[in-house]
């Protein structure tokens, strides 16, 4: 199931495979996944593939400076031929969400997804409406060097459980790219190989990979390790080290295996900690060099 999903997925992101895949993880972990990069890279794209290639519902909000929390989320309308007012449930409630340029909404549009993201739920007029058990949100989001964005808040940056860049393609990447598209979009071919219900039996197996005590202490060590740095202005929260395990075992699951190695751990570590760890200069290449050194300072268990 896995092997037919990412090879669907690479036929529509032409090379782009560690990216597909860390998706792939990202699905089977059970979280969601900030997508940054430049437009017209595909991260659009990429979503639409996921939710096509899993059979799974799927609703976009595209966001904008006036965009509001109750076109996310919903609301109540009153409803003139009753005299009642009607719970309207926003584009939330569905099962794959692209929340396309998220930093180009305000602040308060752009928290109103902390609450579904993390407890699953939407709180509409005082009640609370749960979301489907299969719910994942892939956010795009532009540069902050980019006009007219607004960089994202520390709080929100720590509810994705990792964030990929998909960058430029290679020449020829590109080539392929431009042939792929003379007969139509390569996503418009895109069928289900496999459904929701199986992606959650698949979770079940993922949580019941093997870890060894040891790697929970290497995972525990590496996390307390950005707290000792003093190049950071935010070291990592313990909701780091859960969703390093967590993607540790989605990449075991991936690789055929039932346990977790140290290579997996290693492998998740950059995609689920840049984007929760921030260096007092603000510059993201020193927080990519400050999580280079704690790797090498971290002894590898054996």
């Amino acid at each position: 199931m896995i092997d037919k999903l990412l090879n669907t997925l690479d036929g529509v992101l032409l090379g782009k495979h560690e990216s597909v895949e860390l998706l792939a993880m990202a699905l089977l972990a059970d979280g969601h996944v900030l997508i940054e990069d430049v437009p017209g890279t595909g991260k659009t794209t990429l979503a639409k593939a996921l939710a096509a290639a899993i059979g799974a519902d799927f609703a976009r909000i595209q966001f904008t400076p006036d965009l509001l929390p109750a076109d996310v989320t919903g609301g109540a309308i009153f409803r003139m031929n009753t005299g009642e007012f009607e719970i309207r449930k926003g584009p939330v409630f569905t099962q794959i969400l692209l929340a396309d340029e998220i930093n180009r909404a305000s602040p308060r549009t752009q928290s109103a997804l902390l609450e579904a993201m993390e407890e699953r739920q939407v709180s509409l007029e005082g009640e609370r409406h749960s979301l489907p058990e299969l719910f994942m949100v892939l956010a795009t989001e532009n540069p902050v060097e980019f006009h007219g964005v607004y960089p994202l808040p520390e709080a929100q940056m720590d509810r994705f459980l990792l964030r990929i860049s998909l960058g430029y393609p290679t020449a020829e990447t590109e080539l392929q790219i431009l042939r792929s598209h003379r007969d139509g979009r390569p996503l418009d071919s895109v069928t289900a190989v496999t459904t929701p219900e199986e992606i959650l039996k698949a979770r079940t197996q993922v949580r019941k990979i093997h870890i060894d005590e040891s790697l929970e202490k290497y995972v525990v060590s590496l996390v307390q390790a950005t707290r000792e740095s003093p190049l950071l202005r935010l070291s990592a929260s313990p909701r780091a080290g859960i969703n390093i395990l967590k993607m540790a075992q989605a990449a075991a699951f991936v690789a055929g295996r039932d346990f977790v190695n140290p290579d997996d751990i290693q492998k998740v570590f950059f995609p689920v900690m840049e984007h929760r760890i921030f260096a007092k200069d603000g510059n993201s290449s020193s927080t990519r060099n400050i999580l280079e050194d704690v790797l090498k300072q971290v002894k590898i268990p054996k």
